[in-house]
């Protein structure tokens, strides 16, 4: 039996229900003669039980309430039948089909729903990737700042042995000479590294002095030769 009806949301839709009957066999005479027309009157409570308790429910719900619908059909049919002399088997509800428009706007919302939710997944994916890029980003320059507070405590006391050794072994020479001949050495190890590229750019510029007869002033003295030397050379080029 094929019945259309509509739901409580105001959607129409098919239901196909399948109805096993048979003759119960003390009540032959009932069955042939009280009825005329036994499928017509069942198809008539299946509509009726059908359009009952259908329009009481959503779409989803006409779905998730098949097996009520069946069973509803099945015990009316019985009550209703058994005075006839009809036993119902069975009622199925084999179809529940709303229109053609109505089901591609379901898909569509399914599919919308699958999309936002991937699109949400796959938000929360770039979002993890960002905050542990961040978090790898800042250990790495925890871990950078800590190596070269390390390398700095390092060359302090490198510096600091360097110049009890050198007390130790020079008598009459002060710690701050020999922190300042030690830099005059470095000074020298730049300016050996800044020569040997041909492409650099250097800019002297006069440090504080370090009082007469100091290491600095040493310094100051051969900054200044430099400079006047590459002077006169451009000069004598021009």
């Amino acid at each position: 039996v094929s019945v259309e009806t509509k739901t409580r949301d105001n959607v129409f839709v098919t239901l196909v229900v399948s109805v096993q009957y048979q003759v119960r066999r003390d009540h032959t005479f009932d069955a042939f003669y009280k009825l005329t027309n036994s499928h017509s009157q069942i198809s008539s409570y299946v509509f009726d039980v059908v359009r009952a308790s259908v329009p009481k429910m959503n779409l989803d719900d006409v779905f998730l309430e098949k097996e009520a619908i069946a069973r509803s059909i099945r015990n009316e049919l019985t009550k209703s039948m058994s005075n006839f002399g009809f036993d119902i088997l069975q009622a199925l509800v084999n179809d529940i089909a709303p229109a053609a428009k109505v089901k591609e706007a379901m898909n569509d919302i399914n599919a919308a729903q699958r999309l936002r939710l991937a699109a949400y997944e796959k938000a929360e994916a770039s979002k993890v990737k960002v905050v542990k890029e961040a978090e790898a980003e800042a250990e790495a320059k925890y871990l950078q700042g800590a190596g070269v507070a390390r390398q700095r405590q390092a060359i302090v006391a490198g510096l600091q042995q360097s110049v009890r050794n050198f007390k130790d072994s020079v008598t009459g020479i002060a710690a701050h000479d020999v922190l300042e001949l030690m830099l005059v050495t470095q000074y020298f190890d730049m300016l050996r590294e800044v020569g040997a590229n041909s492409k650099t750019n250097t800019v002297f510029t006069p440090g504080p002095s370090g009082g007469e007869g100091g290491a600095a002033e040493l310094v100051g003295d051969i900054r200044r030769s430099m400079l006047e030397a590459g002077c006169v050379q451009s000069m004598s080029r021009a």
